[in-house]
């Protein structure tokens, strides 16, 4: 077999038309997937640049306002490359839905025609799941973070940190629980592929539990009330996760 041939080897079928799409109609549907989330990513951008100076001091910078935390500024370009920085990191957050929604459109052809109109309702239950991680660490998990480390010490010690260390910081846990908050969805994709279902994942719950207790360990500053605070909404989106995978599971 020539490897044009090899290339040209069908893939699953495109069930809205029902024609099959080849290795090479899945690459060209994959880029232009690519360049329309792109130009989504390029456009939330520009909207984050226009509203950048109320982004980072009224928004970014009030949990170590409220942390009592002292920030200073190490490198001769540090807040022009924060400013971009932050710019690009909410132009992705803006553009959330129309990533989802290519990211979608992208596996629509290896669903099933009923599955379909479906991918609409997922994109925003996608976007609200990653929002809903992002306000819970700003309202929740920051300021708890943020008041142990401004506090720990000796007085002998000042507290001053760099702001590029601090925005790497609130930036990393914002994004890791937006990720964590998609659970329910992974649960859905992984059901639909055939990776999971809810049997598998109520048999290996109590091994779970054990991870969402290492993880909120891992988050939190070290009490007990902050690791509770962060397993028990990690907790709720098992189960949740469990839930949709059976649904999942009814519709295949």
């Amino acid at each position: 077999m020539s490897s044009k041939e090899l290339l040209q080897e069908k893939m699953p079928e495109d069930k809205e038309n029902g024609a099959e799409m080849s290795f090479l109609d899945h690459l060209e549907e994959l880029r232009w997937r690519l360049i329309y989330a792109l130009i989504g990513v390029v456009a939330g951008t520009v909207i984050a640049w226009i509203f950048i100076d109320q982004l980072v001091a009224f928004i970014l910078l009030k949990p170590a306002r409220d942390a009592g935390a002292v920030l200073q500024n190490l490198k001769p370009f540090g807040q022009i490359f924060l400013y971009l920085q932050v710019a690009i990191i909410a132009g992705i957050i803006l553009s959330l839905p129309n990533l989802f929604y290519q990211l979608w459109k992208f596996i629509a052809p290896a669903l099933k025609k009923n599955e379909r109109k479906y991918i609409l309702a997922v994109v925003i239950f996608s976007t609200l799941c990653f929002l809903s991680g992002i306000v819970f660490a700003y309202y929740v998990l920051l300021p708890l973070a943020l008041q142990f480390v401004a506090q720990f010490g000796t007085e002998a010690i000042k507290n001053n940190f760099a702001i590029n260390e601090y925005m790497n910081i609130i930036i990393s846990i914002m994004l890791g629980a937006g990720l964590v908050f998609e659970l329910p969805m992974l649960s859905f994709f992984l059901t639909k592929l055939g990776i999971i279902t809810p049997a598998f994942m109520r048999k290996y719950r109590r091994y779970a539990l054990i991870i969402i207790l290492f993880f909120a360990a891992l988050l939190t500053p070290p009490d007990p009330v902050s690791q509770v605070i962060l397993a028990v909404p990690l907790v709720l989106l098992y189960e949740i996760s469990i839930f949709i995978s059976k649904l999942s599971l009814k519709k295949s």
